[in-house]
This record gives C-alpha cells, structure tokens and sequence, in this order.
C-alpha cells in the first residue's frame, strides 16, 4: 500500500459528503408521503447499522494506530541500518583510494609527495649498497695513499746523504698509483659516479701534494740548519766559513737540487726556456728566512712598519739583492753547475722570488691609502723607483704571457697598477696635485715677471740656444717645471697604456690650461685697447676707465704685457719641441700609433696630432711629433701676441705722425726745422714719434730674443717705412703730378731724406745694430728719400734709364744712385717720386 493511500485512509470523513448521501437516501426511500409510514422501521434499522459501524469503526482505529506505531518501529529500524550500510561504503571507498595510491610510484611527477613503493624501497636500499661498496673501495683507496705517503716521508728521514732516486722509491709508488687512480676515475663514464670520482682525485693529488711538501720540509730543515752556520741572511763570506759548514751546506743544497729533479722527472720535466721562472727549492729555503726577518720589521707593530715611508721595506729588499749577489753567483751559481738547472740565473731567480714578499706587502697597504692621495702617490713613485733600480741592476721581472704580448715589463710597481681602481685613485691624486701645483704658480705674485736666469735648465738645453735666447716669464718656466716633473711622475710606468692615461689626463691639461691662460690675457688685451673701449668709455664694464685701460695697454707698458705672453708662448713653444725629440716621447708616440686601442684614445683627444694624415699605412712611423698639435696651438698664440705687437707699436707710432704730416703739409716749405745738419733740416714734429719707437725698440731688444725681436723689427719697420713712404712721398697731400705739377722744393725733399736716413739711424741706435741689418726693412723708403733728396746732376744716368729705358736695366743704375738699387720700389714708383722734383 502506498504512502498516499495510507494518507487518504487516515483523513477524517466528509460531513458534506455524509449529509448529501443521506439526502439522497432519504429522498429515494421516501419519494411520496405514503413512504412516511415506514419510518420508524427505518430509523431503527439505521441505528442499528451506525451502532454496527461505530463499532468497526473503533476498531479499525485500534488496528491502523497498531499497524502505524508498527510501521514506524520498522522504518527506524531500516534508517540505523541504511546509516551503518553508509557508513561502511564510505570507509570501503577510502581504503580503495589508499591502496590505489600505493600502486603509484614516488618518482611519478603528477605524485612526487608520495611514498615510495616497496618495490621502489628494494631498489633504493640495493643502491646505497652499491654505494657503500664505492666508500669502502674509496677508503681502501685512500688508506693505500695514506700508508704510501707516510712510507715516502720515513724512507727519506732514514735515507743518508746525499740522497740518490731509491731515497724516494716510495714516493715514486705513491705518485704511480694516484695517477693511475687518475687515469682509473677519469676512464668513468656513469653519471652518478662522476663527481665522486673527481673528489676522490682531487683528495689524493693533495696526499700526494702534501707529502712531496713535507718531503721538500725535511730537506728544507736541514739546509736550514747549515744556513745558520753561514750566517743567512746576513751578507755570506762564504770563504770565511770552515770547511765542515761549508761541506754540510752545500751537501744539503744538492740533496734539496736533486729531490726538486726527481720531482720534476716524476711530474714531467719543465722545457728550458721555463726553468729560469721556477723557483729553485734551496733558494725558497733562502727566501723563506728573509720572509720572516721582513715579517718581523714590516709587518708588525714595529717603527719600521710605517705606510709613510714605503721605501724603507723598498730599500730593504733591494739591499738584500745587492748585497747577496756576489755570493748567489759565485757560490750558489757554481753549486747548480752538472744539474738540470745549469742554465738558471742563481741571482735572478732569487730575486723572482724575494718580489712576491714585496707584492704580498702592497697587496695589505695599499687599500688604506686609497683614502690618502699624497701617500699613495709616494708609495708608487718609490716602487717605480724600485723597479727601476732593478732593471739597472740587469734584473728583468717576470710577467705573464698576455704581458708579453703587450710587451709590458712588470715588476712590483704592476701590483697598483695593475688594479683598475688603484691606478684610477692615484691617478686622480696626481691629477689633483699638478692642478693644485699648476693654479698656485699662476697665482704667484712673480709668475709674470720676465727673467733671463737659465740657472734652472740643463746643460744640452744651454747649449741649444745661446744666452740672449733664454728669456722667458717665472711662469712660463715654472710650467715647464712641472710639465717635466709631471713626466718624471710617469716616465717610468711599464705600460704604456697607462702612461698614455697619464699623458692624456694629467699632463696635456696642464698645457692646454697654461694656453687658454695667455689666449684669455690677450683677449682681455685686445678688448681694452680696442677702438670700442677707447672711444666708449663706459662699454664692457669699463666706465671711468678710458685712463686706466689705455695706460694698462699702451706704450712701453703695453709692450711688456705682450711680452709676457710672447715669451711664455715661445718658452714652451720650444720646449715642447724639444720635449717632442726625447726617446721617451718618440717611443710613446710610436707605441700609441701601432696600437689600434691607443690609437683610438688617442685620436679622441683633441691635443695629440692625427698622424694618420702623414703616413702612407698604418706599420710607418709618425712624421709628427706627440706634441705637435699643441705647438701648433702655442705656435699661433705666439703669432697673434707678435701680430698685437706689432699693431701696437705701429699704431701708437703712426698715431704720433699724424700731427708731423699735418706740419709738414700745411706749408710750402715745411714749417719749422731743426738744424741736424748743415745742409739737412728735420722738422721738430717728426721727433715724438722716433722716440716712441726708439723706446718700444729698445724695450724690445731688452727683452726678448734677439731672432724674434729681429723679426718683430723687420714687421714694424716695413710697416712704418711703408705707411711713411704712402703719405709724405707717394701721395702726399698738396703735390700735383700732371702737366702743370708742383713738386717738392729742394729744402724739402733734403728734409725728406733726412727724415727717411733719421728713421734708421733710429732704429739702428734702439737695436746696436749694424746698418745694414737697422736699414734693410726700410728699403723702399730710404731708396725713395734719397731720390728725392739727390742732387740732379748725380741722377741723370738713372733718370734717363727709368723713362726711356728698356728691360732691368734701371735696377743696376739705382744701384749706383741709393746704394740699396730699387729697395723693392717698382718702376712706376720711382717714376712717381722723380715727379716729385721739382727740377726734373
């Protein structure tokens, strides 16, 4: 029976329905009024039926509420064995999942959390047993060096001397068997056991390494003891010591020789040309004692072990070197002679070998003086100082393959130097220090005065120049001072890219500062003396200055200020020349133009030449000079102080004529005259201006050299002689030159050619001069004063030749008149002044 049957039981009746059913009975039994008679029999038999039906029904309800308390007895019952079955079905899945993951490996990679299967646990177990097979062979391995090692060491204790190859018979066992360990581990080819196998290797070429140690310390020990005897490391007087000492010392030399041959025969000999860079054993044994006693006195707390004087422990070494080399090549030199090492330098091996002491000791110093510049600086100077003492000495420092290439020559100083950082730091320092020294000799109170004094410059610099030529400013020489210190600083560096580092960052600054330095000092001369400043006062920042600035700028003041720079730019002008024809720059240049990387530095820097333009390829050699751009430079500078110069001496002289032109061509006859001569007069006007440029000649030739005051002469003087010949001869104002021309007067050309004659006797007086030298520059116009100045009857021959005359002829004939034939005038010219006669 369903749930929903049951339900449908269990509901109450339907009172309607009961009221409509009896309705309905009653309207069928009693349909007509006649029925009503048998009505009591109805009503009884009807309670009669619901008596029946109460009581069915009462019983019914007794046995629906057993059947339903029955039902729910049973329908727990059912839940607490549904809930169990559950129950077990969950745990029944759990164990399946479990035992399915235990079917999985541990080395699957979607399950590496797992356990290892038992299988896999068989597997792992017979591998750790292989492995401990592999311990167990290694450990028999090692035991069997370590008993062979142990046998080498007591075998030499007990050998006597000298000690002969069965003295390391054991030794020899020992050094078979690890190479054949070698050769075994090396023939390996599984993965798992290959890194193993390296270790083992390893471990045992250090048994063997250890043992040939201690052997060469037993040897080493005795050679010791008999080094006492002689008294190392004193300085050995060797034929002082008795002969017993002597016998044991140079026996326990030998035995210490021989063991370092068999060594080599064992391991493989070393080829000839590397033997004089493998250190000799009984010369460690002699270093080693050294090493202790420069421990002791430099490496301690000691007053000896000062940062501040690095050539002390320097000096130290190199004494040792000296003083023990007559003993290494009489003595020990003769003890190597019948054994392999013959052809091995006993001094210079020793010496290889006392330089790491040196090294090791820079290596722990050197990074406390990073921090101080001046000390750091000074402890390289001293080991350059130091390696180049040894090289004097004919000691060459060993340096690696890749150096060689470079052809670098090492040595002790290679240890700073050899640091990036180390060299960038002292450098830096020195770059510092020139610049500090450079700004404090600009600065000085004397730097621009000029001085003759050549107590400061070597004997072939004198020689090179005569004594009138050394002149130049304190500046100029103290620059050239510290240009050539800074070169002494760095001349001896082994590399030479690192001396081009120097070159380029220290040095060439100092050059191109000093030039801007005179460049900016003529600039600044230049705009005071311009038109500018002197007709505007108040222009450039100069107001109330016009007195000051033209003072500051003209006459003899202003020459000597021009004189300064000339002469600083001339100084190291020649200098650097001189500088550029050393070897040590012609070496430097020709290294940096073969090396490509030099080469290239070299050519970003805008003061070294670019020597690829004067070289057909790449393998000639410069034709240029390293400092050939800046000479260049300070060649230009010195001719533009020339050329200012010369403007200003014109200039002020040329300004002085303008009132004796304005004198001369006021009048007919000239205006007042002074009598020089009897039959020559010379206007007073003209007299300022010959002693304006007396006195700048004679400052000239006080001051500076006499080839460049003779060159500055010759511009001035051809300057004034011209601006003299085009405006008092050739067109001078008043004089007519057509048909109806007006001439000079005879008093006036004589004055003409007295002042064309004073001019030189002028100069010549200013200079001390000869006459010929004084009146050379001023040819065109002494030819034309006398011309002009000539009596006619003296001319005619030339006159003649110059209107009518054909070819050069005339040049021969003014020969005869002047004495100086044409001095540059053209034909047309001379004309020009005949016309000027006024008797022609």
């Amino acid at each position: 029976m369903s749930s929903q049957k049951i339900q449908r039981l269990l509901e109450p009746p339907d009172v309607s329905a009961a009221h409509q059913s009896a309705l309905e009975y009653l309207d069928s039994r009693f349909a007509h009024i006649d029925h009503l008679d048998g009505l009591d029999e109805v009503l009884l038999q009807t309670k009669a039926r619901s008596t029946e039906l109460q009581r069915q029904l009462s019983a019914s309800q007794r046995s629906i509420d057993s059947l339903v308390t029955k039902a729910r007895l049973e329908a727990l019952a059912n839940l607490d064995t549904a809930r169990g079955l559950a129950e077990n079905r969950e745990s029944i899945e759990s164990e399946m999942t479990y035992l399915s993951h235990e079917l999985v490996s541990s080395l699957s990679p979607s399950n590496s959390g797992a356990s290892p299967t038992l299988l896999e646990d068989i597997e792992t177990m017979h591998r750790v047993l292989k492995e401990l097979e592999s311990v167990r062979a290694y450990v028999a391995v090692i035991e069997r060096a370590l008993m062979l090692s142990e046998g080498a060491l007591s075998q030499l204790h007990a050998a006597p001397s000298p000690i002969s190859t069965s003295s390391t018979s054991e030794y020899g066992r020992l050094s078979a068997f690890v190479n054949n360990v070698v050769q075994t581990c090396n023939a390996v080819q599984e993965v798992g056991s290959v890194e193993q196998s390296l270790h083992l290797v390893i471990f045992v070429r250090r048994i063997r390494d250890k043992t040939w140690s201690d052997m060469r310390g037993v040897l080493s020990a005795k050679l010791t003891s008999t080094l006492d005897n002689l008294k190392w490391p004193m300085t050995v007087d060797y034929p002082a010591v008795s002969v017993h000492d002597r016998k044991s010392f140079e026996s326990a030399f030998k035995d210490l020789i021989f063991l370092q041959e068999i060594g080599e025969d064992l391991e493989g000999s070393t080829n000839q040309s590397e033997r004089s860079f493998v250190g000799l054993y009984p010369l460690e044994t002699f270093v080693h004692a050294i090493s202790l006693r420069f421990k002791y006195h430099f490496e301690t707390e000691r007053e000896t072990n000062r940062l501040d004087k690095p050539e002390w422990y320097l000096t130290h070494v190199l004494n040792v070197t000296h003083d023990h080399r007559p003993f290494m090549e009489g003595v020990i030199q003769r003890l190597l002679l019948g054994t392999k090492y013959q052809h091995v330098n006993a001094w210079q091996n020793y010496v290889t070998l006392l330089v790491p002491i040196l090294e090791r000791k820079l290596r722990r110093t050197v990074p406390t003086l990073l921090s101080h510049p001046a000390l750091l600086a000074h402890t390289v100077y001293q080991t350059l100082i130091f390696d180049s003492n040894m090289r004097e000495l004919g000691y060459e420092f060993v340096v690696s393959s890749e150096a060689k290439k470079n052809e670098e020559r090492g040595g002790v100083s290679s240890v700073i130097l050899g640091q990036k950082e180390w060299f960038d730091a002292w450098l830096e320092g020195e770059k510092t220090f020139a610049e500090d020294q450079y700004h404090e000799i600009i600065s000085a109170p004397d730097a621009w005065i000029i001085v003759d004094d050549d107590s400061n410059d070597t004997d072939e610099y004198k020689h090179s120049r005569s004594v009138a030529e050394i002149k130049a400013t304190n500046l100029s020489r103290r620059i050239k001072a510290l240009v050539e210190q800074v070169t002494d600083r760095y001349s001896p560096l082994p590399s030479f890219a690192q001396r081009t580092r120097f070159l380029i960052h220290v040095q060439l600054p100092i050059l191109e500062q000093y030039y801007s330095r005179i460049s900016s000092s003529l600039d600044a001369f230049e705009t005071l003396s311009s038109a500018l400043i002197r007709a505007v006062p108040g222009a450039l920042g100069v107001e109330g200055t016009k007195a000051d600035s033209g003072k500051l700028t003209g006459g003899i003041e202003g020459s000597q200020r021009l004189c300064k720079a000339l002469l600083s730019a001339r100084y190291v002008e020649s200098a650097m020349q001189r500088w550029g024809e050393e070897e040590f720059y012609l070496e430097l240049w020709t290294e940096i133009n073969h090396r490509a990387s030099l080469r290239t530095r070299a050519e970003m820097h805008p003061s070294l030449p670019d020597s690829s333009n004067g070289r057909s390829n790449k393998s000639d050699a410069p034709e240029c000079t390293i400092f050939e751009e800046l000479i260049t430079q300070y060649t230009n500078l010195a001719s533009r102080a020339e050329d200012i110069l010369v403007n200003q001496v014109c200039g002020e002289t040329e300004a002085a004529l303008r009132a004796h032109f304005a004198t001369v061509t006021s009048s007919k006859d000239g205006g007042d005259v002074q009598n020089v001569d009897d039959d020559i007069a010379v206007p007073p006007s003209l007299l300022p201006s010959l002693a304006l440029l007396s006195g700048h000649l004679t400052f000239l030739r006080n001051t500076l050299p006499t080839a460049v005051t003779t060159y500055i002469y010759r511009r001035i003087a051809v300057r004034i002689a011209e601006h003299v010949l085009q405006r008092e001869i050739l067109f001078r104002p008043g004089l007519s030159r057509g048909q109806s021309r007006m001439g000079l007067a005879r008093d006036q050309a004589r004055s003409v050619r007295a002042e064309c004659e004073l001019w030189v006797e002028t100069c010549q007086a200013a200079l001390r001069t000869s006459r010929a030298r004084a009146e050379g520059p001023w040819g065109r116009l002494l030819v034309a004063g006398r011309l002009l100045g000539t009596d006619r009857r003296e001319m005619e021959s030339a006159i003649s030749e110059v209107f009518s005359g054909q070819g050069d002829g005339w040049e021969d004939v003014m020969d005869a008149v002047t004495s100086l034939g044409s001095g540059g005038l053209r034909k047309e010219e001379v004309k020009t002044v005949f016309r000027l006669r006024d008797d022609l």
